[in-house]
């Protein structure tokens, strides 16, 4: 598997390589398109790569990394196209994709002249940020979300806005100089060199070049020789050597390919982790946590869960006093937020910054948590609300991270994290650890569910001493199939889907992702989607 290959060996012929007579030039094209979708398109399927089942053990700490793979390579060599037939070959949908290209360093205006005039050495590891690309991986590796440039190879510029990225089961990471760094080696769990013939990587530079990044011929050429070339013998091929695989051919050698993937396939079985059920496991002998506040029990609160539980009663019943219940536990939890003094002409009062403070974010853990949103509303003017969208895969019971939308700046903010109810709490411990990852100060969130089970209660607190739990009640088990006992209604579940029916739901989704993967559906109510939301 390591002989090398030779120039007629290549899994395209040379004169199908080059680009056809008159073929239309593209004005631009970047690395990553701001509106790229968190997807990856293989010969034969599509892959979603917006989403991860949890990278974290019942303490809310890391417990497994990503398993990061490093193809490098010469130019044109076929990296992308291996990358492309591993994930493939695979069959993981936890995937990330991540192009050394990048991460070219910004230019100054003498760089920025000598690039239109092909006089810059564009394959040189000083025209890359390693520092920027070691920060990113590592963050990406642990699971955190992460921004990537977004490069114009025609302007050789950065874009102003980044692409947000968040961790995976699987990060493939490829670029010529991917094993040119010693801190970048020490990242990547898996090295493979992917070997091509120079004849084959010429032809395939000069009609990538041509047709995709709108150059003429005779600027691919000199660019070739005058850096191309000369840096791949100084720099690339001598890193062959560091590789644990080397493929020849590229994307046409199956059999490397399938050897990868069976060790890839056994490095993830050992990494896999079932957080629901270390969580049901555990023993929960400890009193409730001080973290812990639930509404007083007045007279009031004890009517309305009286109504709500009854499994009797109507829908139009059940809404309106579970909205009552709802404003109660909201107004509730305010009270927890930091108080300020205000002098309004020269009389002093405290007062709670909540109502009016842009520095109040409610994060709806979907969809259940959106019942939640206008009770937050109807009380903090303008308040930003964030998405994450978790739901539990049902043949591994373990709930996976599918979707998040979060202010870009949220890490300044008090978040109230919003869920209907909280079971074994597995949910709860992702939308934290996905907050946390976001760069919330975890004394800044506070968990808020209409009722709990002591499991998720303890689970929560055990793993974030921090955060503040808030809850009109705390129910003591759960069934066979992790419902809280005695709960709400028949079913709380039952009753909820009765809720969303009288429910207008309004929530922005890709429209790339096919809605009916997910269980988003106001059954009987009216339900809009907005498309063209943002990208994980």
């Amino acid at each position: 598997m390591t002989s090398r290959s030779d120039s007629g060996s290549g899994e395209d012929s040379l004169d199908r390589l080059l680009p056809p007579a008159g073929a239309p030039r593209r004005k631009s094209a970047t690395s990553l398109s701001k509106t790229e979708p968190p997807l990856l398109r293989t010969g034969t399927r599509t892959i979603y790569t917006a989403g991860r089942p949890p990278w974290y053990d019942e303490h809310g700490a890391q417990s497994k990394e990503a398993f990061v793979i490093g193809l490098c390579g010469g130019s044109a060599s076929g990296k992308t196209t291996v990358a492309n037939k591993i994930i493939e070959a695979l069959d993981v949908p936890w995937v990330v994709l991540l192009s050394m290209d990048s991460f070219y360093k910004v230019l100054s205006p003498e760089e920025q002249a000598l690039a239109a005039k092909n006089d810059y050495n564009f394959d040189h590891p000083g025209a890359f940020d390693f520092e920027l690309l070691v920060s990113t991986l590592r963050k990406l590796k642990q699971g955190k979300s992460v921004k990537i440039p977004v490069y114009d190879f025609t302007t050789h510029r950065r874009h102003k806005d980044w692409k947000n990225v968040y961790g995976a089961s699987v990060i493939i990471f490829e670029g010529i100089m991917s094993f040119a760094d010693k801190e970048l080696l020490q990242l990547l769990d898996m090295k493979i060199f992917v070997d091509a013939d120079s004849d084959i990587r010429l032809v395939r530079r000069l009609r990538r070049d041509i047709t995709e990044r709108g150059r003429d011929i005779e600027g691919v050429i000199k660019q070739y020789n005058k850096f191309v070339k000369p840096a791949f013998e100084q720099y690339i091929e001598p890193t062959m050597r560091l590789a644990d695989i080397v493929v020849p051919r590229g994307g046409g050698n199956m059999v490397a390919i399938d050897l990868i993937v069976q060790h890839v396939h056994s490095q993830l079985e050992e990494r896999e982790l079932s957080v629901r059920a270390l969580l049901a496991s555990a023993q929960q002998t400890q009193p409730l946590p001080q973290t812990l506040s639930v509404l007083e029990s007045t007279p009031q609160v004890r009517g309305l869960h009286t109504i709500i539980r009854n499994k009797e009663t109507s829908r139009d019943e059940f809404i309106f006093y579970s909205k009552r219940l709802m404003r109660l536990l909201i107004e509730h939890a305010l009270t927890f937020l930091p108080s300020q003094v205000i002098c309004p002409q020269g009389f002093c009062h405290h007062a709670r910054s909540a109502a009016s403070s842009p520095q109040i974010t409610g994060v709806s853990i979907l969809r259940a948590g959106e019942t939640m949103e206008p009770a937050l509303r109807a009380v903090c003017k303008d308040v930003r609300i964030g998405k994450i969208l978790i739901q539990t895969n049902l043949d591994s019971g373990e709930p996976e991270l599918h979707y998040l939308r979060l202010p870009k700046d949220i890490s300044e903010d008090h978040v109230i994290l919003m869920d209907s109810t909280v079971s074994t709490g597995a949910a709860a411990m992702m939308a934290v650890r996905v907050l946390l990852d976001h760069e919330v100060q975890e004394d800044k969130i506070m968990l808020v569910s209409l009722l709990m089970a002591e499991l998720g209660v303890h689970s929560v607190a055990y793993a974030f001493p921090k955060v503040k739990i808030i809850t009109t009640a705390v129910d003591k088990g759960l069934d066979d199939f992790l419902h809280v006992i005695p709960g709400i209604g028949k079913h709380f579940h039952a009753s909820f889907h009765s809720f969303m029916s009288f429910t207008s739901c309004k929530f922005r989704w890709p429209a790339f992702l096919p809605v009916h993967t997910f269980y988003l559906k106001c059954l009987g109510g009216s339900f809009s989607l907005e498309s063209g939301g943002e990208n994980f």
